[in-house]
């Protein structure tokens, strides 16, 4: 959704929130609860759907918070006049961030509105991410990775740097993940909104077809690995984007791309999200580690845990026993 499709309900919902006094808690808690009275939204679906759903569309929008919170801090001194001096500009940027620590609902005037709107935009020194519908831009963004990628191996490329989701924009859709499952976001590329009856998604174990009845399919081949279907689902959203949430049967793995026929992401370039990490089990978190730390060594030409473990073992064999010859003793 748009800033501009986004902000078309703005009045009616500060209306709602301003009449719950004790903040944020009850007003979550009366939608939820307009959800189980008037909807079937809890029921309607298998069980654990809701709750996926409700986490897939708050990570969405945690994403973009952080991703404007840091511009905004550099960004959003209190407009008072005239320019103030150093210090002044310092403490005036604090005391705009004190009120952070509790959730608020205020109303803005539009002047400030505005202001808050220039500063959550990215730095200019920043380029964006390519645009989903131009493929000049897909180009350019793979030309630029081809050149950092010569330094890196021959396997890095041709393949193109991962958006700020451990994916890609691509020109007809775009894509992120975790090492857990994978999020899909494919615009109907339609002047007129459609109805959910109008989606066609097709989830086989290692294929997945994607569109809209009546169209040429918008994604339809074989997947990069197999996807756990029981667990896999799909979304409207605004009824012009569906959304398609994957869940991966190997998750101690980076998908290069989503079906065979895409270009390839460099997964060398993936940076996982240390808050995820610390969310996991002890036994998975630590082979999560295990993995990455057995990446970093092959990429240093170094030896993986594994093959230390090996060395480590044979060398204190050979301290316990001198009187044998490993002169001819291949370590592998």
């Amino acid at each position: 959704m748009s800033d501009e499709d986004e902000a078309r309900f703005d009045g009616l919902l500060l209306g709602l929130a301003q009449q719950h006094t004790e903040g944020i808690t009850q007003l979550l808690d009366t939608f939820f609860g307009f959800l189980r009275r008037k909807t079937d939204f809890f029921t309607g679906v298998q069980k654990g759907k809701a709750e996926q759903l409700v986490l897939s569309i708050l990570r969405k929008h945690e994403k973009l918070a952080l991703q404007n919170a840091k511009p905004k801090v550099k960004k959003e001194p209190k407009p008072t006049g005239p320019a103030q001096p150093p210090p002044a500009t310092k403490a005036a940027t604090d005391s705009t961030h004190t009120p952070l620590k509790e959730p608020e609902i205020v109303e803005v005037t539009d002047e400030e509105a505005e202001q808050i709107s220039k500063a959550n935009q990215p730095p200019p020194a920043q380029p964006p991410p390519p645009a989903v519908d131009n493929n000049h831009k897909v180009a350019e963004d793979t030309t630029e990775d081809k050149g950092s990628d010569d330094d890196d191996d021959e396997d890095s490329k041709g393949k193109i740097k991962p958006n700020v989701g451990n994916g890609a924009d691509l020109p007809h859709y775009k894509w992120t993940q975790t090492l857990q499952d994978v999020e899909i976001r494919v615009p109907t590329q339609l002047d007129i909104p459609i109805k959910s009856r109008d989606v066609v998604v097709d989830f086989q174990t290692k294929h997945l077809k994607i569109g809209v009845k009546g169209k040429d399919s918008i994604i339809n081949g074989e997947l990069y690995n197999k996807i756990k279907l029981e667990d896999c689902f799909w979304t409207l959203e605004d009824r012009k984007i569906i959304c398609v949430h994957l869940e991966k049967q190997n998750k101690m793995e980076w998908w290069t791309r989503i079906v065979t026929t895409d270009p390839e992401i460099n997964t060398k370039k993936v940076q996982p999200e240390n808050s995820k990490l610390s969310d996991l089990d002890s036994e998975t978190r630590g082979m999560v580690e295990k993995m990455m730390y057995d990446q970093r060594q092959k990429e240093r030409g170094l030896p993986t845990s594994d093959e230390q473990k090996k060395q480590d073992i044979l060398k204190k064999f050979m301290e316990q026993h001198p009187e044998m010859d490993f002169s001819k003793a291949k370590i592998s």
